[in-house]
């Protein structure tokens, strides 16, 4: 799907969009992007969501979806593979700083810790925890309400309610704060 330059959002100085052959990338307006991003070709941004600075997300060979309200926190790494898949990532996930998601999926509610791995093919269930630092290798699935820790990633233990319940606040926080840069940047303030 081919996007028109000027159907782009407005961009904070530092932040680029770049199209790759001839598809630019798609962001809701209510969303919200930081100085010094990347974002290209073939990207979806759905609403509220919040790209933190220094964020890279190409969608060049494949499709990278990111769903209402999810935040991808500072200098995260998005991409996809070439012969194989984009990368999907659900409503209300959090992506802690500097994780490097490629070519895989992360369901609705979803939650990838600071600096954690996510390598092709493999899955994220909604509910489901990637601790920080963990690399979860190749065609991995971690299941609904578990904890996957180490390298490689392997089953930690069950999250508790209050854990699971926490990520929901995860999530409006970032959303909220997204939207209150969004307003200070619209506002001059």
């Amino acid at each position: 799907m081919s996007t028109a330059r000027s159907e782009l959002p407005d961009l904070p100085p530092g932040a680029t969009l770049l199209p790759y052959r001839g598809t630019w990338p798609r962001i809701d307006p209510t969303a919200f992007v930081a100085e010094g991003c990347r974002i290209v070709g073939d990207v979806e941004i759905g609403a509220e969501a919040n790209i933190w600075f220094n964020c890279v997300i190409r969608g060049d060979e494949h499709k990278v979806v990111i769903g209402p309200r999810s935040n991808i926190q500072d200098g995260t790494v998005i991409h996809v593979h070439s012969a194989k898949q984009g990368t999907f990532i659900g409503a209300d996930v959090t992506v802690g700083h500097k994780a490097l998601l490629h070519a895989c999926t992360v369901e609705d509610g979803g939650f990838v810790g600071m600096g954690a791995i996510v390598l092709d093919e493999a899955v994220i269930e909604g509910g489901g925890m990637l601790a920080a630092g963990a690399l979860l290798t190749p065609g991995k699935r971690l299941p609904r309400g578990e904890l996957w820790a180490g390298s490689p990633a392997r089953r930690a233990r069950a999250l508790t309610e209050d854990e699971r319940a926490a990520f929901a606040g995860t999530v409006e926080n970032y959303r909220a704060r997204g939207q209150e840069y969004r307003r200070a940047r619209r506002d001059g303030v």
